[in-house]
């Protein structure tokens, strides 16, 4: 069993370290959505934020995007140009998408100091990839509403995870190297 467990030593920490990372920043986030719920900020504080971005950023466009609160969900109504178009809720806050991009860096970390600025980098690049994926996906299902199911269903998730993806990649195949490069020329 020793044998088997040294043999394997680094697929099991990769596992113990992701597993862990991801239970603690899910139970993390389960909290905040207890706990976070405010009737100013309805229907949480960041998935309404991510509601007022993408109102703003879909006026950017040229149209007329307004957020109100949906009076029978926990979400926000998002209308363009006076058509109710979609529902923002707290799933579409990217935050999750964020938890699962840290526990795969942190079960590959090789400094702390340099894991923790990629992950911070790499949510701010989702946060914002994912708010112009919602801006993008409520004009698409304005101009085109017959593409909604293959629009909603696969290509705008491709594109959050599409990019947690390459984060990933460039992580594990450049960063860490560089880690090691920098340590042996010190």
């Amino acid at each position: 069993m020793k044998a088997l467990f040294q043999k394997y030593k680094s697929v099991i920490r990769f596992l113990v370290l992701f597993l862990g990372t991801y239970v603690v920043l899910s139970l993390l986030y389960n909290a905040y959505l207890h706990f976070g719920k405010s009737d100013r900020y309805y229907p949480d504080p960041i998935t309404h934020l991510v509601a007022k971005q993408t109102s703003v950023l879909t006026t950017a466009f040229g149209y007329k995007a307004e957020i109100t609160p949906h009076p029978k969900e926990a979400s926000m109504k998002l209308i363009i140009n006076g058509k109710y178009l979609a529902r923002i809720v707290e799933g579409c806050n990217a935050l999750s998408v964020m938890a699962l991009f840290a526990a795969f860096i942190v079960a590959f970390h090789q400094k702390w100091k340099p894991t923790l600025l990629y992950i911070f980098v790499g949510s701010v690049l989702i946060y914002c990839a994912n708010l112009f994926r919602i801006v993008l996906l409520a004009i698409a299902l304005y101009e085109y509403p017959q593409f909604e199911e293959i629009l909603h269903g696969v290509v705008f998730p491709a594109i959050i995870y599409g990019m947690v993806f390459l984060l990933w990649v460039l992580w594990v195949r450049k960063i860490p190297a560089k880690i090691v490069e920098n340590e042996k020329t010190v």
